[in-house]
């Protein structure tokens, strides 16, 4: 089923989310709606807040980045729970990022080349893992919606205020999206 996904503006995509156990109701059922979800959008990626869930979980699934330079991202499809990034090195470069939360803005983010990640997958393997180049960087998106951070959070004050417009429009749902999304500042949701 494909999920609302949850807008610039609402409190939950700014708020640290909490650890789930092996007990969370429906997480198999949850897992696979936000695959839909974020497919139903067109996205390599989606976190929990992004449908209303303040838990530490995403989904990746960076297949669309598979060319000759990034090979390994073939069928690199992925569960995060409970992530902890243990260490972040390497030269930080810049990549042209978006978000499902925040439609029609899109920014270049500076983000560093290489992770080490302790998360456990969706059946509750504990994996510890070192990532590079975009597969970090799909990584590190996501994982900052767990951690209540948004890639605007990530770009200078002087380019914050000259989107800022943008996304007060966004909160309020003066938007145009293919997919279903519920806004902070209207109590309509949008397809």
């Amino acid at each position: 089923m494909k999920l609302p996904i949850i807008a610039y503006g609402d409190p939950v995509l700014k708020r640290k989310a909490e650890e789930i156990d092996q007990d969370y109701p429906n997480l198999g059922e949850l897992v696979e709606n936000m695959f839909e979800t974020m497919y139903g959008a067109h996205g390599v990626g989606i976190a929990a807040p992004q449908v209303g869930l303040s838990i530490r979980l995403f989904v990746i699934d960076a297949d669309p980045f598979a060319d000759d330079d990034e090979p390994d991202l073939k069928g690199f499809k992925k569960v995060f729970i409970n992530a902890q990034i243990v260490d972040e090195e390497g030269e930080k470069w810049a990549f042209n990022e978006g978000c499902l939360s925040i439609p029609d803005i899109r920014e270049d983010i500076e983000r560093h080349e290489t992770i080490h990640i302790r998360y456990y997958d969706e059946n509750w393997t504990l994996h510890e893992e070192s990532y590079s180049g975009v597969a970090a960087r799909v990584i590190q998106h996501e994982y900052d919606h767990i951690e209540g951070k948004l890639f605007t959070d990530r770009i200078g004050v002087l380019r914050k205020a000259l989107i800022k417009s943008k996304l007060d429009a966004i909160s309020k749902g003066q938007v145009k999206v293919d997919y279903k999304m519920k806004f902070p500042n209207t109590k309509i949701k949008k397809r």
